[in-house]
């Protein structure tokens, strides 16, 4: 004979009635401290991907030649690469807000989950090709002696590149701290 206790089929006398899910005050608090620590990454993650993508597009020689970031394939993609992640992380912004305000996800919680993780491992990925791309070209640039007589290209291009690192190492960072709490 089959354990009574097996798959479901033992029966309590409190079976009939209807239970709750139990959150305790400490975990509801926790967890809406999390999700505030999330908006905050959210919103530095936008500062960092938006700064970059606009210094690099703002970035343009003074001098005659009127050398610009659109010459520079690798910085095209640089700018792209950071205004993708801008507009997505505007949209992971939303989200953040809405499971503050509602206290749910937009999406199923295992779908919202994975969503988040996997768009964040590829942008930050994508990020970090940018910046490795983005830091050739821009010691090309000087080791071939063109920042010499465009010093102040090479200069916001520099700038421009490491914000797009940090922004690529916080996105990281957050995948680590947020996915092992």
């Amino acid at each position: 004979m089959p354990s009574p206790f097996r798959n479901g089929e033992f029966h309590s006398p409190a079976a009939g009635r209807h239970h709750s899910h139990f959150y305790s005050f400490a975990l509801n608090q926790k967890l809406r401290r999390l999700n505030i620590l999330n908006l905050i990454m959210r919103f530095a993650s936008f500062g960092f991907s938006l700064a970059a993508a606009i210094f690099m597009a703002l970035n343009f020689s003074r001098s005659s030649n009127g050398t610009s970031w659109v010459h520079f394939p690798t910085f095209r993609f640089f700018v792209a690469a950071n205004s993708i992640v801008a507009v997505y992380t505007l949209f992971e912004i939303f989200t953040a807000f809405w499971e503050i305000l509602k206290t749910a996800t937009l999406l199923p919680e295992s779908v919202q989950l994975w969503f988040d993780f996997s768009h964040d491992q590829v942008f930050a990925y994508l990020l970090l090709a940018a910046v490795v791309v983005g830091t050739k070209e821009a010691r090309e640039l000087r080791d071939g002696g063109y920042c010499e007589a465009n010093d102040a290209f090479c200069v916001q291009s520099y700038i421009s590149i490491a914000l797009g690192f940090c922004e690529s190492f916080k996105k990281k960072l957050r995948c680590g701290v947020l996915f092992q709490v």
